[in-house]
C-alpha cells in the first residue's frame, strides 16, 4: 500500500526543514520506505477534506491503506514500530528509545517553541523586553540538562534510534537563535543527524517544494 504524507505548499520556514513534514520524510527515509506527498495550501488545510484527516487543520498526516495518522509524533512512532531501523531490537532499549521521543516534544519542545512565539510573534509587543530573558532561560535550562546527559556520546542511547531523530529535530529549531552553539555537543549531536544520508535526502525533498518556480 503506498504512503501518503501532506506537506506545505509553500512552507513559512522557506525549505530549512523545520515544518514537521520533514521529520516524517526523515523516518520514512531511514527505514526504506517510499512515499508520496501530497501538497496542500493553508486555505485547503482548514477544509472539511484535510479536517478529516487532521482535526486541528495542520501538517504532516499520513496515510496507508485504510489508516489515517496526525501529529508527527505519533506517525515516526507507527513507522519505527512497522519497520526495522529506527527501534532497537533490545525491549529495555526500544522502551528508552521510545521514552526520548516524548522527551523530545513533551519536554524540549515546548519552551523552544514558546521562544519562537516570543521573538517572531510577539518581538514588537511592549512586555518582551522582559519576557524574552526568561524564555531564554528555560530553554537553557533544558539544554544544559541535555548536555549533561548526552556528554561524549554520539546518540542519547547507543545507537541512532527515533529518538534521536525526534531530539535533532527539535533541537533544529534553535539553530538561528545562537543558543544551541552555547552547548558544543548539542551543536555537534545536531550536525551528526543533518551529516546521516536519510536525513539529507528528506531536506532536499523538502526544499525542492519550496524553491521550485
Amino acid at each position: 500500500m503506498t504512503i501518503t504524507i501532506t506537506a506545505f505548499e509553500r512552507s513559512p520556514d522557506g525549505g530549512k526543514g523545520l515544518a514537521r513534514d520533514t521529520r516524517v520524510r526523515w523516518a520514512l527515509e531511514e527505514v526504506g520506505q517510499p512515499y508520496e506527498v501530497r501538497l496542500v495550501s493553508f486555505r485547503a488545510m482548514k477544509e472539511p477534506a484535510h479536517l478529516a484527516l487532521h482535526p486541528f487543520g495542520q501538517i504532516p498526516t499520513y496515510e496507508e491503506g485504510g489508516l489515517a495518522l496526525f501529529e508527527t509524533g505519533a506517525i515516526v512512532f507507527h513507522i519505527a514500530q512497522r519497520h526495522a531501523g529506527l527501534l532497537p531490537a533490545d525491549a529495555h532499549a526500544r522502551a528508552r528509545a521510545i521514552t526520548w521521543m516524548f522527551a523530545a516534544l513533551s519536554t524540549v519542545e515546548p519552551p523552544i517553541l514558546e521562544l519562537g512565539t516570543a521573538r517572531i510573534l510577539e518581538g514588537d509587543k511592549p512586555w518582551t523586553r522582559e519576557r524574552l530573558p526568561l524564555v531564554e532561560g528555560r530553554v537553557r535550562d533544558r539544554l544544559k540538562q541535555l548536555s549533561a546527559r548526552l556528554g561524549n556520546a554520539d546518540w542519547l542511547d547507543g545507537a541512532f534510534s527515533a529518538g534521536d531523530l525526534m531530539m535533532v529535530s527539535v533541537l533544529l529549531r534553535l539553530r538561528s537563535s545562537g543558543i544551541l552553539d552555547e552547548y558544543p555537543n548539542l551543536a555537534a549531536y545536531v550536525a551528526r543527524g543533518e551529516a546521516r544520508a536519510a536525513y539529507k535526502r528528506a531536506f532536499a525533498d523538502q526544499a525542492a517544494i519550496n524553491t521550485r518556480p
